[in-house]
């Protein structure tokens, strides 16, 4: 039997509609996200922690769940929002449904809401609170949206970094299927042999990221966040990694610290929140966006060279352009609102992007990044 569910906004719009996966009651910031695909890596990439995810797209599960396609171990997202739900998923590498892999790790959804009224909602208004509950009426929700905290400040980073650092060594091969007419042969691309040794931060890393790193030639060791930079001059890596991550990016003093001491020390690449490090690193600042960049449709301008590419982008702060220092230029914008999308230091061997090279899912357009990152620590050896 159905059973009904409210999604509730802290200025008192509320949404009806259906539950599936798990019952109860959830807070977070609401967001959404108009990628088409790759609604499991959206479920699972870290960077989601504390949000409740609107799918702009109408039909989502449409096939189903697969090991191989998550981005981490767990689902991080507070609540999952769509139009409507397939039951039955049609894909040979699907082990499971959408609703049964929601029910499984206790994060609850809603089906048959106005996706589109809420998303023009959230575009005119900016992102708030919410509240997704199973339980609740909705002056009630309404109230538990309230007192929700915000995303403003809050260091989720804590919650997602790994415990333990590891070397990666998990699969990293390219997936593709044999061709007969180009006589590609196997399900996968050889790895090539390793050019380089980086240490990865891990803020909330993405295992997309990590297969890419190995595709290009790089031997990956990932640590935590909270790692020194003494830590990472002692294992005498060829260069550092920053990754993506959730929550308030000013909130992380103490990780500019630590990367304040390793520019100019090692050749340094950032992506997503690891550029609003790096601009914090560099004396900088950030701020909120009304309602943030999550999709596989951003464009982005090159300044250096005029070219345009097509993103997948998922961020809801920016860097301030004014608060930079001289020493460091802006590389890249987005068309839609001028936001800062990449930057690179004018004398150590350090740049960095807002958007998501690797893609998952999105478009390729920016993957070259991590062979530029290869070329820098080459020249810089």
């Amino acid at each position: 039997m159905p059973i009904n569910a409210i999604l509730a906004l802290e200025d008192g719009r509320c949404f009806e509609g259906t539950a599936f996966g798990a019952t109860g009651t959830t807070t977070g910031e609401i967001c959404f996200n108009t990628s088409m695909t790759g609604y499991q890596e959206v479920i699972t990439d870290p960077s989601y922690r504390g949000q409740i995810v609107s799918m702009t797209y109408p039909q989502i599960g449409n096939y189903g769940i697969n090991p191989e396609d998550a981005e981490s171990a767990s689902p991080h997202i507070r609540g999952f929002v769509i139009g409507e739900l397939c039951e039955v998923p049609s894909n040979w590498r699907s082990t499971q449904a959408l609703s049964a892999y929601l029910s499984e790790h206790q994060i609850l959804g809603i089906e048959g809401i106005d996706t589109r009224a809420l998303t023009k909602h959230l575009r005119s208004l900016g992102a708030m609170r919410a509240c997704l509950t199973t339980e609740l009426d909705a002056d009630a929700a309404v109230a538990a949206a309230k007192a929700s905290p915000s995303m403003e400040g809050m260091d989720y980073v804590k919650e997602v970094s790994t415990a333990e650092g590891y070397h990666w060594t998990e699969e990293s091969r390219e997936w593709r299927l044999p061709n007969v007419m180009t006589r590609q042969e196997g399900y996968f691309i050889e790895l090539p042999p390793v050019r380089h040794r980086i240490v990865a931060y891990d803020f909330g890393l993405k295992y997309n990221i990590l297969r890419r790193l190995r595709q290009a030639g790089f031997e990956v060791e990932v640590v935590n966040s909270r790692t020194t930079a003494a830590e990472v001059l002692a294992k005498k890596p060829d260069g550092v990694f920053l990754s993506n991550g959730p929550g308030d990016p000013a909130a992380l003093g103490y990780v500019h610290e630590e990367i304040r001491a390793l520019i100019g020390k090692l050749p340094i690449f950032g992506i997503c929140l690891g550029n609003q490090i790096l601009a914090h690193a560099f004396g900088g600042s950030t701020f909120k966006l009304k309602f943030g960049h999550r999709g596989g449709n951003q464009p982005v301008k090159d300044l250096r060279t005029g070219r345009i590419s097509i993103t997948s982008q998922n961020h809801g702060f920016a860097v301030d352009p004014a608060s930079l220092p001289p020493e460091v230029e802006v590389t890249h914008i987005n068309l839609n609102d001028q936001t800062v999308e990449g930057m690179r230091h004018r004398e150590f061997p350090v740049f960095s992007v807002q958007y998501h090279p690797e893609a998952a899912p999105g478009p390729n357009d920016a993957s070259y990044f991590f062979e530029e990152f290869a070329a820098l620590i080459s020249e810089s050896k």
